[in-house]
Formats: structure tokens, C-alpha cells, sequence
């Protein structure tokens, strides 16, 4: 039976996260009160819901076009050098435009920029159905609209990670950053699934325009609700490129941050090529081919296992410490990687892969909310921005160099540097707060 908590005002110093109204109506809900920190008790937050709900529908169009734009241009080409080239122009601007995309976010009022980079990607997302209508289509026109829709998510990301907290109470963050993980996810799983189908049927340019419609989701949900104001500059607050650099300052002077981008940065790199390669683990590990149904149910598996590990700290480990929760979920990850890049029988690779999404997603989910409880609203879009590079930006990177290695090696050998940086990064993260022991030594003494 679930706990319930009974509902307390916000505090004062909450007052500037969370917009008056959307407070009450958490409050007013009647008998819908739920334990703190959990997706239940996020969901209560009316302006949340919306937001979320509209994102969620949002992402899924994003995934039908990102999974089968990799496939047409396998299809137009037959070229791994160019679906090479596309992975970059989806993924390579967060590495390159996030901070920046983080400070905009830190100085323009959040809810208008969301929407303007919304419509952006939603036009180039037409323009790419256009181009991709022929027989024949500009390899290099599919590329540059690509990367300029990579730009505008990498606005995006750091934008919508750093209004997040503004939209519940404090307490109620990690049900929030659980269920916005989960989302994640889950449109990983559906959207592929929808975007193939659509592909197989009536091409690829339905899907792009499939996927410029679901933008009108965030748009429309945004427009519905009022957020909170943004935190207005301080006297004396850096501006220009001192501004894009201050979140680079923030993570040196916290230790706790600092520790949590570079754990995320070090993970991405090294832990995760095996997904961008996962299709050559499971051919040349299980004998299961990339187009096959069979391949199709290994990727849910390891999908499902991430929405399960990102709701486990919104729901049964909630209240739980997120700081014990990464280092385990790191040796779990280094554990459940191991077996799933020895194993050579298809049969159990499938519960192995749902393990290892889920170690992957809940110590993702674990880090983001600790960093998200560390940071001030006033830098919190430039140091989000740094996560969204560590946690996006550098798998594409990781990727590129490992492809090489595998071609030379086995991908086996990729996956077993991932399992040795899981395990050494287990002693790395510790992200107990130093100022918090002091002060319990002092205390106990």
C-alpha cells in the first residue's frame, strides 16, 4: 500500500520554483495526495502534466524520424560512411550547441524559446519530407537540414532540462526527472516502431511529416499553461561568452556537479558505443540479423529495461538515496554489460539486455537528479547544457571511434572496455556532498 503524505505549503525559498497557482492546484486535489518524490506525486502538478504529456507525444514523432532517417540513408546509398554522417548531423550539435542553447536558455524567458526552436524543427522537418520525396534526393541537402534540426535540439534539450524543476516542488523532483527519463525511453520504443511501419507503407517522407506535426504537441501544450518567470540577472552577473563559460566554473567550484557531469561524460563515452553498434553485437554475437523481428524484440527489451530503470526512482526506490543508487546501478551496468557481450546464445540475451537498459537508466536518472537538486535556477540552463554534452553529445563520438576498433577487433572488445569503465567508475562517483559529512562528524562529536 502506498504511503501518503499529507500536503504542506511550499516554503519560502521554494516560492521562486514553483508558480503559485500550479502550487495550489497540487494542493487542492483532494484525496490525491501521494508519497513525496514520486511520479505520482509529479504527475499531481497540473502545469507538469501538461508539459509532460505534450513533450512525451512530441519525442516519440522525433524517434520515428531519427531511426528511419539512418535507414534511408542506408537505403539511398548503401554507404555505413553516410549513415555515419547523418548520425552526426542529428546527434553532433549538442556536443557542439548546447552551451550555448544553455545560456540562451538562462536569459530568454523558457517557455518563448521552447516554442520558437519547436517551430524551427517542426519547418526543417517539412523541408526534410520535401527533399526526401524524390527518387534521387541531395545526399547533402538531407545532411544540412538534419544538422540544422540538430541545432535547434540542442537549444531544446538544455531549455526544457533546466524548466523542469520550476514545475513541481523540490521534493518532488525525482518523480519529475523519473518520469521525464521514462519518456525518454518509452518514445524510443514506440516511435521506432510507428516510423517503420509508416516507412514500409508510404516512404519516408510521410514520416518526417509525421514527425513535424507531433511537434504541435509542446507547442499547443506550452501555450495551455503558465510557467514560472524566469530568474532575473543579478548585478554583476558575467554576460557574452563569460556567461556560456560560467557553467564550466560552476562544475569546478561544486564538487558534487563536477563529479556528476564527469561520470555521465566518462559513461557516454566509453560504456555506450555498444549501442550505436548494437546492431553488429547481435549479429555477430547471436547470429540475429539487423532486419529481423528477432533484432526488433532484442532493442524492446533493452528499451523496456530503460523505462523500468528510469521509473524504479520515481516509484519502489523512491526516498531511496540517489547517491548509493548510481554506484550501484554503475556495478550492475558493468555486471549485466558482461554478460550480454559474452554471451553467444540468443536466448538469454534478451532478459540480459532488459537488465542492462535498466542498471543504464535508473544510474542515469539517479545522477540527473542529483545534479538537477544541486544547481541554482539562475545558472541551472548553462550547467544542464554540460549534461546534455556528457550524456548526448559524446555517444556519437564514442561511436565513431569504436567503429574502427570493432572493424579491427570484435565488438566484443568495445563492449568489454564499457564493463571495465562501469566498474572503475563505481569508486569515482561518489557524489556524498563534503560539506554534509563535515557537518555530521561535527555534529556526532
Amino acid at each position: 500500500m502506498t504511503e501518503r503524505a499529507a500536503p504542506d505549503r511550499p516554503r519560502p525559498e521554494e516560492a521562486a520554483e514553483l508558480s503559485v497557482e500550479d502550487a495550489e492546484d497540487a494542493l487542492l486535489e483532494g484525496d490525491r495526495t501521494f508519497a513525496p518524490g514520486t511520479a505520482r506525486a509529479a504527475l499531481a502538478y497540473p502545469t507538469f502534466r501538461t508539459v509532460y504529456i505534450g513533450s512525451l507525444l512530441s519525442n516519440i514523432g522525433s524517434w520515428m524520424q531519427n531511426v528511419v532517417l539512418g535507414a534511408f540513408a542506408l537505403d539511398l546509398t548503401g554507404s555505413s560512411t553516410y549513415v555515419s554522417w547523418i548520425a552526426f548531423a542529428q546527434l553532433g550539435p549538442l556536443l557542439l550547441f548546447s552551451l550555448a542553447g544553455g545560456a540562451l536558455a538562462d536569459i530568454i524567458d523558457r517557455k518563448r524559446l521552447l516554442v520558437m526552436v519547436s517551430w524551427q524543427q517542426l519547418l526543417f522537418s517539412l523541408v526534410l519530407a520535401w527533399l526526401a520525396r524524390g527518387n534521387e534526393p541531395s545526399l547533402s541537402g538531407l545532411v544540412l537540414v538534419t544538422f540544422v534540426i540538430g541545432v535547434g535540439q540542442a537549444i531544446y534539450a538544455p531549455t526544457y532540462s533546466a524548466l523542469l524543476p520550476l514545475l513541481v516542488r523540490r521534493r518532488d523532483l525525482p518523480g519529475a526527472v523519473s518520469l521525464n527519463s521514462a519518456s525518454m525511453n518509452l518514445s524510443r520504443v514506440v516511435g521506432p516502431a510507428i516510423g517503420a511501419l509508416v516507412y514500409a507503407r508510404v516512404g519516408a517522407s510521410w514520416v518526417f511529416v509525421g514527425n513535424a506535426v507531433t511537434y504541435l504537441f509542446i507547442i499547443g501544450a506550452l501555450q495551455l499553461v503558465k510557467l514560472p518567470p524566469a530568474t532575473p540577472r543579478a548585478a554583476g552577473e558575467p554576460t557574452g561568452l563569460r556567461r556560456i563559460g560560467e557553467g564550466i566554473q560552476v562544475a569546478r567550484r561544486d564538487r558534487v556537479v563536477g563529479r556528476c557531469l564527469a561520470t555521465m561524460a566518462l559513461f557516454s563515452f566509453f560504456c555506450l558505443p555498444f549501442v550505436v553498434h548494437i546492431q553488429r553485437l547481435a549479429a555477430d554475437s547471436f547470429g540475429i540479423a539487423p532486419r529481423s523481428g528477432a533484432f526488433g524484440v532484442l532493442y524492446a527489451c533493452f528499451g523496456l529495461g530503460a523505462v523500468m530503470g528510469a521509473l524504479s526512482i520515481g516509484t519502489f526506490l523512491a526516498g531511496r538515496s540517489l547517491e548509493v543508487i548510481v554506484r550501484i546501478g554503475l556495478g550492475g551496468f558493468a555486471v549485466s554489460l558482461c554478460a550480454f557481450g559474452l554471451l553467444r546464445d540468443p536466448a538469454p540475451a534478451y532478459p540480459v539486455a532488459l537488465i542492462v537498459g535498466f542498471c543504464y537508466f535508473a544510474t542515469v536518472t539517479s545522477l540527473s537528479t542529483v545534479l538537477q537538486n544541486r544547481l541554482d535556477d539562475r545558472v541551472r540552463g548553462r550547467v544542464m547544457a554540460l549534461w546534455i554534452m556528457a550524456f548526448g553529445g559524446t555517444v556519437p563520438i564514442g561511436g565513431l571511434i569504436a567503429g574502427p576498433i570493432i572493424d579491427a577487433t570484435s565488438v566484443t572488445v568495445v563492449v568489454l572496455v564499457g564493463v571495465a569503465t562501469a566498474a572503475l567508475l563505481v569508486p569515482f562517483a561518489n557524489l556524498r556532498d563534503p560539506a554534509s559529512i563535515t557537518n555530521s562528524l561535527h555534529r556526532s562529536t
